[in-house]
């Protein structure tokens, strides 16, 4: 079984009510259920998701992944493009890692074209929707 951490970073907690002509209509309780349900249906072990605003609490969470869990997919919001401690966090942590973007990063501002958390990541999926956190899961289970 699959121990999965699923992370949000800041701003995600408005999901469904900030631009949502780009991130869309489902608030954040709406993934987490969907992630939760198919988690279960794919035999992967228990799902734990959480979100803050702050950085240091997201990269205490990752470091607290460590020996617990067996994945982790983090969407880091903004900090993708600026932290370099959720990066060194992520390269202590064991497991496998899965960056997901709602939007396709890549096709917004040039600023958001880099991720420091892809160099470290297994796979990223960005441009997808919410759907990105159901294809990480799927992805993770794929792999066992």
């Amino acid at each position: 079984m699959t121990k999965t951490l699923i992370l949000n970073g800041p701003n995600l907690n408005l999901l469904g009510q900030r631009q949502p002509e780009i991130y869309g209509a489902e608030t954040l309780a709406d993934v987490e259920a969907a992630c939760t349900d198919l988690a279960q249906s794919l035999g992967l072990g228990p799902v734990t998701c959480r979100q803050s605003n702050h950085e240091g609490e997201l990269v205490d969470w990752i470091q607290e992944a460590r020996g617990t869990q067996d994945a982790i997919v983090i969407n880091p919001g903004a900090y993708s493009h600026t932290s370099i401690a959720i990066l060194d966090a992520l390269n202590a942590f064991e497991g496998r890692v899965v960056e997901v973007h709602i939007s396709n990063i890549h096709a917004r501002e040039a600023f958001r074209h880099h991720s420091h958390v892809s160099a470290r990541a297994d796979a990223v999926i960005a441009g997808l929707g919410t759907e990105g956190y159901l294809a990480a899961l799927r992805y993770l289970a794929r792999l066992g």
